[in-house]
This record gives structure tokens, sequence and C-alpha cells, in this order.
């Protein structure tokens, strides 16, 4: 199990072990990919995985695209940041928050359906199909094949759902690159932070959690250097959120759903 991996050289792990856990804490992004292919019994496999995720209200408000089309992977790499791993997938799946089924069984009915204007809605949406792709990574471990999370998708999802012929109410949340992982890609398990700094028993306690966050930065910074990166945990959080300016285009993003026929109201 590589709970030190997930921690660093300096913890100590549980005296408890599975097989799900040991693939659960070896998971890291994996962007370079071997020749394998992802066979269609292989695929069904994950999907079902998927499907056996936690769903509000047994709502199930997502569905998925498979894509395998070369050229389709390279438009959608295109429009997910020029991420060239997306393209040398064998497969990418585009996990899709979909209310528009719910939508159209209200239309089928002759019904209202004004509770999926709001924001709760919305959220069920996402939250749903994220617990399902988490699945799906789980699973697809469990054969032999690697992944990587595309939130690049998000930077255009206009133009992501002309292109996928998504319908009215659905929004692509976040693709999912899978495949072999190629050795040669020079990854590791990257450290998190520490359980203190995560976990609190009963009462939060901001404090004292984030009195773990220097000795992480310190961690972080340790493996960005050994692939040829920069910074800290802390400069990454910083940058990232520093404003509109740092998000891709994604400030924008609630009138975009709300021309998606998301108004998360």
């Amino acid at each position: 199990m590589s709970f030190t991996a997930r921690y660093g050289p300096a913890a100590t792990g549980p005296a408890v072990t599975s097989d799900v856990l040991a693939l659960q804490l070896a998971r890291r992004s994996v962007r370079r990919f071997g020749p394998r292919d992802v066979t269609g019994d292989e695929l069904t496999a994950i999907v079902a995985a998927a499907q056996s995720a936690a769903t509000s209200s047994n709502l199930q408000p997502w569905s998925v695209v498979a894509v395998r089309d070369p050229d389709r992977k390279k438009r959608l790499a295109a429009l997910a940041g020029d991420q060239a791993f997306v393209a040398q997938a064998p497969l990418f799946l585009v996990w899709v928050a979909d209310l528009g089924r719910a939508r159209r069984l209200a239309q089928r009915a002759g019904v209202p359906l004004d509770g999926a204007d709001y924001l709760e809605s919305t959220l069920v949406g996402f939250v749903d199909t994220a617990l399902a792709a988490q699945n799906a990574v789980v699973a697809a471990a469990s054969l032999g094949f690697g992944s990587v999370f595309v939130g690049g998708l998000r930077d255009h999802p206009e133009k992501v759902a002309a292109e996928l012929h998504l319908p009215p109410h659905t929004v692509a949340a976040f693709g999912l690159a899978l495949g072999e992982p190629d050795p040669a890609e020079q990854a590791d398990v990257k450290p998190r932070l520490p359980q203190a700094a995560v976990l609190h028993h009963e009462l939060y306690d901001a404090a004292a959690a984030d009195e773990h966050i220097p000795a992480y930065d310190a961690t972080l910074a340790a493996y960005n250097t050994r692939f040829g990166l920069r910074g800290a945990w802390t400069d990454r959080v910083l940058t990232r959120l520093r404003g509109p300016e740092s998000l891709a285009g994604r400030h924008t993003l609630r009138t975009t759903l709300e021309r998606l026929g998301l108004p998360s109201r």
C-alpha cells in the first residue's frame, strides 16, 4: 500500500489494507498512454461500476460520452487547452451533468419540472457525475488502466456541447483520458496534505489544521523539483485562484450554464 508515497516517508500507515485501498492509494494522473485499447467489455464494466455509485434520490442525473474517433479527440484536446494526451489516449470519456433526461420525462408526462431550475439541482448533477466518474477510475485501475481528469472542457462548454451534440439542460462537467500507462512517463504518486490538515474530530479546528501546511509545502516542493517543476502547494493555490483571469475563461460559467438550460437560480 502506497501510504508513504501519498503522505511522505515519515508517515505511518494504518494497520489495515485491502486490494481496493492499494489501488486508491497508488492512483496518480497518467498523461502518457501505451498502445493497449480499452475493449467494449472493459468499457461496459467500467460504466457499470460508475452506475453503482451513490446518486441523490436515485435521480441518476449524468451521462457519459465515450470518444474514440481520433479527429474528435483532437478537437476536444484543443478545446480543453491543447492538452495533447486527450488525443493520444485510446479512450476519452466525457462526463455530462445531465438534467435533460428529467426534463424530457416531464415533457412527455406533461408536468412542470421547476425544481430543476435551481442551484441545488445543478449541484446534484455535478456531484453525482463526479461520484460516478471516481468509481470508474477505480474500476479502470483494477483492469490495469491509468487515467487523468480533464477540467479543461469547462473552458469552452458550449463548443464541447456542439461537438458532442449534447441536448439542452446538460453540460460536460469534465473529461477522463483513459488507457494503459506508459511506463516511460516521468510521474509518480503525488503527496497530499497530511490527514491532520483535513481530518477534524467533532469540531472544525482551522488553526490546528493549518499548522501542517508549511511542512506540506516543503514536501510538495521537493516532489515538484524531482520532475522539473517549481513551487509549493501554497503557491499553486494562490496562483490558481488569484482572480478571474486565472480561471481560463471559466469565470463566466454561471451565465454559460443558463444558456445551456441550467439556470441554477
